[in-house]
């Protein structure tokens, strides 16, 4: 295996989806996107004046409690890009987009089913998991563009650099995938949340964006030795 490593450095390797770490990764991979949906129910503020400048509203900034964890996920769908490539990427994918579509039944059958006679927290329940529906919709179609995006766009890169250049398609998958699932879950989801005008739109776009990307940043020494580790321990990536 060292051999082919040395004497073949760029050639485009990609470590097969039956491998020792992939379905771990997938398992998390759903969670975070499943428990995003949830907590993107509640809108969050930062700060409390409120400016704008002309019909975009500055202050406060306005985002849901989905931008806390959801840019893991195009962390692990960027680890998941460049170690197991784009047919992986998408399977994992449409499994967080199974997982989400069966938490939404969930929550729907158990509020139309009837409580105990002692429950009394009816009307909650429907004030906090009712929205879910629209919001995974608003997040299912968002999330499946951006992360196929992400996706193609990571590993379209890698097909031109080989295993070079591993921070800038890191990065500008990140911001191609974050920007086009930003838009569209606000145009979709942003009734559900409170948001009613254009500014508080404009507001939510750019926000959840320089957000996410800016989290990935963060982010991104941990990314890169996850995926070191990954490309060194994985079986089959240098075979």
């Amino acid at each position: 295996m060292a051999s082919t490593q040395s004497t073949n450095p760029e050639r485009i390797r990609f470590a097969p989806r039956g491998s020792r770490y992939f379905d771990l990764i997938v398992a998390y991979f759903c969670v975070v996107v499943v428990l995003s949906n949830i907590v993107a129910a509640k809108p969050l503020q930062i700060g409390s004046a409120e400016i704008a400048l002309g019909w975009i509203q500055v202050s406060p900034l306005i985002l849901d409690g989905g931008a806390i964890l959801f840019p893991i996920a195009y962390v692990l769908g960027d680890v998941l890009s460049e170690v197991y490539g784009f047919k992986a990427a998408k399977r994992a994918t449409f499994a967080a987009f199974g997982a989400s579509v069966l938490a939404v039944v969930t929550f729907w059958l158990v509020q139309k089913a009837p409580g105990a006679f002692f429950y009394e927290n009816q009307a909650a329940y429907e004030a906090v998991l009712g929205p879910v529906a629209q919001i995974v919709l608003a997040s299912v179609v968002a999330y499946v563009t951006g992360q196929l995006l992400n996706a193609k766009v990571l590993v379209a890169m890698k097909n031109r650099t080989a295993e070079k250049g591993l921070v800038g398609r890191l990065m500008a998958s990140t911001l191609a995938g974050q920007m086009i699932d930003t838009f569209i879950f606000c145009a979709i989801a942003s009734t559900a949340i409170g948001i009613t005008t254009v500014g508080q739109f404009v507001n939510y776009f750019v926000v959840g964006v320089i957000l996410k990307v800016s989290v990935e940043f963060l982010l991104l020494p941990v990314t890169v030795r996850v995926i070191a580790f990954l490309k060194k321990n994985e079986e089959g990536y240098w075979a």
